[in-house]
């Protein structure tokens, strides 16, 4: 619920990866408490909302969880442009996923808003004996293109909602310049969460 008089910050923010990272689960996770076993890859993007309120702001989350399947690659651009935050996610079995987590980065770097705040997020630390991407590789990454890092788990919950209120956090701190993908005001909003999809 939002506090009256809190300023609110409303932010887009979009999730990329590759397929099977776990993508999906991390906001399902961080907007309904759920985990689904088997969850159906997304077609297109699928879209939610989440309030977060904290003692300097109320953040409202615009959530654009992007498929992760090749062919879907070029539609992309269409949600991480304007965004004001970016989670890259991998999944720390998976070398592969690691390393077409750094292109996501790269790409975003070149074509996203210069102002975007950035994550890498490596889910499924729950499925640690099967690990390929050491903490502290995945750390290194985060910490030469100034991104946050964060090790998660949709499955156990772990991390996530952290995750998300240390990205509303750093927004609602940023400098009132106002970038693209942010709108600050100051008329209380409604508070109830809301699931919305849109399959593309």
């Amino acid at each position: 619920m939002a506090r009256p008089g809190n300023k609110i910050v409303q932010a887009k923010l979009v999730l990329l990866g590759d397929m099977g990272t776990g993508k999906s689960s991390l906001v399902l996770r961080f907007v309904k408490g759920q985990f689904i076993d088997h969850q159906e890859p997304t077609i297109g993007a699928a879209f939610f909302t989440q309030i977060l309120s904290l003692d300097e702001a109320t953040v409202k989350f615009d959530i654009w969880d992007t498929a992760g399947q090749e062919r879907y690659h070029s539609l992309a651009p269409m949600y991480y442009r304007g965004a004001a935050a970016a989670i890259v996610v991998y999944d720390i079995s998976s070398m592969d996923t690691y390393n077409r987590a750094k292109k996501w980065v790269q790409e975003v770097q070149r074509q996203g808003n210069p102002n975007v705040l950035m994550a890498l997020v490596a889910n499924k630390c729950d499925l640690d004996p099967k690990r390929e991407v050491q903490n502290e590789d995945g750390e290194r990454y985060a910490q030469e293109n100034r991104m946050l890092f964060m090790e998660t788990s949709a499955k156990t919950a772990h991390n996530v909602n952290k995750l998300f209120h240390e990205i509303a956090n750093k927004l609602a701190k940023a400098s009132p310049s106002r970038p693209r993908g942010m709108t600050l005001n100051s008329e209380p909003q409604d508070g109830r969460r809301k699931l919305l999809c849109c399959l593309g």
